[in-house]
């Protein structure tokens, strides 16, 4: 009776210390618990604020980027794809009604090919002479050819065609089918046509981003907005660079998750219930779903906001608590939205600490009767 009475109190021995060793923090653990994370609130002399999720703070936080065009890039008129521009290229072929003709015999054609236009704006035609072509139509040059070869050779007939050339081009880098310099023609002179032209993204459309450079100008959209919003498919213009890139945006997954690392944003809005499962879930054996953190710098203003404050100045440290367990927990974290550079932290369970402090002193955990060993 007295050495059953001795071995229960040496188990006991053992549980306190083993309580005691983890609530001092002395074992080996991949993150503070959720005392620990609480304790370093402003209410306690901390430097961070502790909110609790609830409807009011997931509408309050409820910020994605905000991408767009410029006016001056919306508001751009459709660039006129038929005008001759210096650096142009042009093809022509010239017909003339006498046997000995000035650019070839009777019944046959002349075919002037490659005719660039300089960058004045100007070519040369034989008999013709120096012509401005910048400016005008191929139709309207036609014209033009037609009456200064009208005064050589009788009656002549000219027709004038507009090749691609260096004039009225595009340049188009990133993740892109084919990246190079593209010319605006007439199915390419909106920026969803030359994407087109130049195979399409090459990346997860969710995560694309497009930016358009226009001399100091320059905006950026989501693709899948270029398709949803018409305002966005803005007309091209000579000189315009065009990026794709892929979201640059990531948060850091830390504590009892499936993983700890750092993940890229794999769609443009990210809930705290989809970041978790982005990194495998909850871990069954070692999480606390009680304590489920979001660490994060909020600007001034939304600080304010969620606080109910107007006191505050500069970016403030805000830590928002998710309790799984509790009657919308789920619901919360299906609404809170993940931001740029967040830290989702998940707690160990008390009784992972505890156990781990066991294991320590122990070595198993096997059974009660290796603990009773201890005892004899």
């Amino acid at each position: 009776m007295t050495s059953q009475a001795s071995r229960s109190a040496r188990i006991a021995a053992l549980i306190g210390v083993a309580f005691a060793v983890g609530s001092c923090g002395l074992l080996p653990a991949s993150g503070p618990n959720r005392n620990q994370l609480l304790a370093g609130s402003v209410q306690r002399q901390g430097d961070a604020f502790v909110v609790e999720v609830n409807q009011r703070v997931t509408q309050a936080t409820a910020v994605v980027p905000a991408l767009g065009f410029p006016d001056s890039l919306i508001n751009a008129g459709l660039s006129d794809t038929e005008t001759i521009r210096p650096g142009d290229t042009l093809s022509l072929v010239i017909y003339e009604n006498v046997a000995d003709g000035l650019l070839a015999g009777e019944g046959t054609a002349a075919s002037i090919s490659e005719v660039q236009v300089d960058s004045a704006g100007f070519i040369f035609i034989p008999y013709a002479g120096r012509i401005r072509a910048s400016g005008n139509t191929p139709e309207a040059l036609r014209g033009i050819i037609t009456r200064n070869l009208d005064e050589q050779t009788p009656d002549p007939q000219v027709m004038v065609r507009r090749e691609t050339g260096d004039g009225a081009t595009v340049s188009i880098a990133g993740a892109i089918g084919g990246q190079g310099v593209y010319p605006i023609q007439r199915p390419t002179r909106t920026l969803s046509g030359m994407l087109a032209a130049a195979g399409g993204v090459s990346i997860e459309p969710e995560i694309a981003q497009i930016t358009v450079i226009r001399g100091e100008q320059r905006g950026t959209i989501w693709f899948e907005d270029l398709y949803e919003d018409l305002s966005f498919d803005i007309a091209l213009r000579n000189g315009d660079r065009i990026l794709i890139e892929e979201d640059s945006r990531t948060f850091t997954a830390l504590g009892a998750t499936g993983s700890q690392t750092i993940v890229p944003f794999q769609s443009q809005v990210i809930s705290a219930i989809e970041a978790i499962a982005t990194v495998g879930g909850l871990n069954p054996i070692l999480a606390d779903p009680t304590g489920v953190f979001v660490l994060r710098n909020e600007p001034e203003e939304i600080a304010q906001l969620v606080l109910g404050r107007n006191d505050l100045i500069g970016t403030q440290r805000m830590i928002y608590v998710l309790d799984l367990t509790a009657p919308t927990g789920m619901f919360e974290a299906r609404d809170f939205v993940i931001r740029d550079g967040d830290t989702v932290y998940v707690t160990a369970a008390p009784i992972t600490q505890f156990n781990n402090a066991i294991r320590a002193l122990t070595g198993t955990l096997s059974s009660a009767d290796t603990l009773a060993s201890f005892g004899q």
